[in-house]
This record gives C-alpha cells, structure tokens and sequence, in this order.
C-alpha cells in the first residue's frame, strides 16, 4: 500500500510517493499540514490511515478519521494528549508516541500493519500417536511458542489454521482461531484460508509454520523490519541453510495473495516464489529454524531446550 507524504519528510519506508496514489493508501503529514491532511483523508475514502508529526497548537475537528487508523508524535505531553482525546471522541483507531520525530520502526508499524497466519493444520503423520504441535517446548505446547513469537515480534493480528480439536483447545484464547475443514486435501487449502480471515487493513501476512517453535520473536521483527523499508521487495523470507535458499516464516505483501490463492494440494508460497526470485528478499535468520517432523527432530529439540526438572518441597 502507498504512503503519500504531503511533508517535507524523508521517509524511507515501503511505498513512499510524493504524488497523491489511486487506491487504498496511507498519509504522512506534518501538524501544520494537517488541515490538509485531513482534507485530503474526507475526499479520499480508501485513505485507511494518517500519521501527523508533530502537533498544532489548535485543536482540530478529528471526525473524518473515524474508524481510521491515527498515529500521532509530539514532544510536549500536554498536547499529546488533548489530540488523543479529541481522536477518541472523533472514535478514531489512535496510537501515539512522545517524541520529537517518530522511530521508524513505529511509524512503519503503524502505517503498514501486519498480521499473522500460523499453519497448524497438518496431519502430524510422521509423528507417531502424537499431535506433534501439543508437544511441549520450553513450558508449553510448541504452537504457542510460535503464537508468542508473532506477537512479541509486533504482528497486529494473529491467525491459527487448525483441523484438530486438539490444537483449538490447546490455543484457547491467544489466538484467533480459523478451523480449515479442508485440511486433508494439503497446505495450499490453510494458507488460502489464513489469507481470507486476515483483517482489511493487514498489509502484509507473516506465514508462519506451528512446528517451527525455535523461531523466535527477533527473527518476527526483523522480518517486518525488512519488509517495511523503503524498496523492499513484496515478499521478506529468511535465508536457509543452502546458499541462495530460503525457508519459513515469509511475508508476503497483500499483492501476492491473489497469487496464493490460485495454489492446490499441499504447495505454498515456495512453488510461487521460487519461479519468481526476484520478488523475494532474505534476511539472516537470528534463531534455529528447525521443524518438528518426526521423534527425532523432537529429541533434537528437546535437547536444545530441556523440560525443567520437578522440584520436591521438604
């Protein structure tokens, strides 16, 4: 999605025009452009977000940006928060941050939001009288371990597929759950279904796989750090173990998921991506990226992360 800077700003992030964009997009904006802005955010309904740096010293009438997303920076407190209340009343969807100039990192956060799709609906067939993803990792089972590091990584909206009943029960309330009654026909029917519960305003989904618990939330946030820079291609994946290789998690930028969409059985991303590298970038991984596929691979983990030894009271 665009973002159209109507400052005099240096934004180095994903989707920057100085042009006003056809389509859905965001705005950046300096306080005194605001009046601007906001004119720009009433004749524009695909506008879906503004950020405003730096305050005026005026109070504005915020009601065009209700149920849209604001982000406001400002040093002084006092400011920051009579605009956040008149951005509550006006029942727009606020962030804020007190600063002078904004941390990237939050301000492409806020502007190009990303959620999650954690595929957790496989058969666990090379896992023996197992549901391989209930198998405990470092205190609980491994999808949560995968669930957490979405949400410590900064993902806005976490989604498991899941086939089993198992599973459902054992995410509860941490995640938003998508049951994928087409499991059995392969790994193509859960990402579709993933890609077609994430929210409207996701800009990017982090395809994450619920038998790989080592990957961990900095490896979430370098990823969406990544995809978020100015230039960036439209899917962000982290490098294998071959040279030139790359392996899951991978975002992929919502102009993909028509793509996705197309593919049957038990493909992914990869039998989209590998015919097209050139729309993929990699990054270094900062954890293991082990799967769980069989005992073994469990074993392998286990030893990297053993249970806790029960402690006996006197």
């Amino acid at each position: 999605m665009p973002v159209f800077v109507m400052s005099d700003l240096e934004l180095p992030i994903r989707g920057r025009t100085y042009r006003e964009p056809e389509g859905p997009h965001s705005v950046v904006v300096r306080g005194r452009d605001l009046d601007a802005g906001l004119q720009h955010v009433a004749a524009r309904a695909d506008c879906k977000a503004i950020a405003v740096i730096g305050l005026p010293a005026d109070d504005r009438d915020l009601s065009v940006l209700a149920g849209r997303r604001l982000f406001l920076v400002d040093a002084d407190s006092a400011r920051l928060r009579d605009f956040v209340e008149i951005a509550i009343r006006a029942d727009a969807d606020v962030e804020w941050i007190r600063a002078t100039s904004p941390p990237f990192d939050r301000l492409a956060d806020a502007l190009l939001p990303v959620g999650a799709v954690v595929l957790a609906a496989g058969s666990s067939s090379r896992m023996p009288g197992s549901q391989k993803l209930l198998l405990e990792f470092d205190g609980r089972p491994m999808v949560k371990a995968v669930i957490e590091a979405a949400s410590d990584g900064g993902c806005h909206q976490i989604l498991v597929v899941y086939a089993s009943d198992d599973v459902k029960q054992a995410v509860g309330g941490d995640a938003e759950l998508i049951h994928n009654p087409r499991a059995q026909t392969g790994m193509a029917s859960s990402l579709q279904a993933g890609l077609r519960a994430l929210r409207s305003d996701m800009e990017g989904a982090l395809v994450m796989l619920g038998d790989q618990p080592m990957v961990g939330s900095r490896t979430v946030a370098a990823l969406l750090r990544a995809w978020r820079q100015e230039g960036s291609r439209p899917a962000v994946a982290v490098s294998g173990a071959a040279a030139g290789k790359w392996t899951p998690p991978v975002l992929l930028a919502r102009e993909l998921w028509e793509d996705m969409m197309a593919l049957e059985g038990d493909a992914g991303a990869r039998q989209v991506l590998d015919r097209r590298p050139e729309l993929v970038d990699v990054v270094p991984s900062l954890d293991q990226l082990d799967d769980v596929d069989t005992p073994d691979d469990y074993a392998k983990i286990v030893r990297l992360f053993p249970r806790p030894k029960p402690t006996h009271k006197a």
